[in-house]
């Protein structure tokens, strides 16, 4: 396997955490507008982002690879928490 495909595989590995960590960042702020005015849009991606990667390097360890449905599920799972401690929780600044 070459260094292109190493980087293929690593991409597409990433690409449905950070994927959905965009998308639901995004759609969080778009339905919860007011109430996540002052939290910044890049912050919050990030976090969201990270926790979703994590979930999915876990998932990895756990299962053996990567896109099982329990790993897609527990990153819905995580982005929603990270969403809500950042917005509404504890994390809220």
């Amino acid at each position: 396997m070459g260094p292109i495909d190493v980087l293929n595989h690593f991409v597409n590995f990433l690409l449905p955490a950070l994927g959905l960590g965009v998308l639901a960042t995004a759609l969080a702020k778009l339905v919860f507008r007011r109430a996540l005015r002052a939290a910044r849009w890049a912050c919050l991606a990030l976090w969201v982002c990270a926790a979703c990667v994590l979930v999915a390097v876990g998932g990895l360890l756990v299962f053996g690879r990567d896109g099982t449905l329990a790993t897609l599920g527990a990153m819905v799972l995580a982005a929603s928490v990270t969403l809500w401690w950042f917005s509404f929780g504890p994390g809220r600044r």
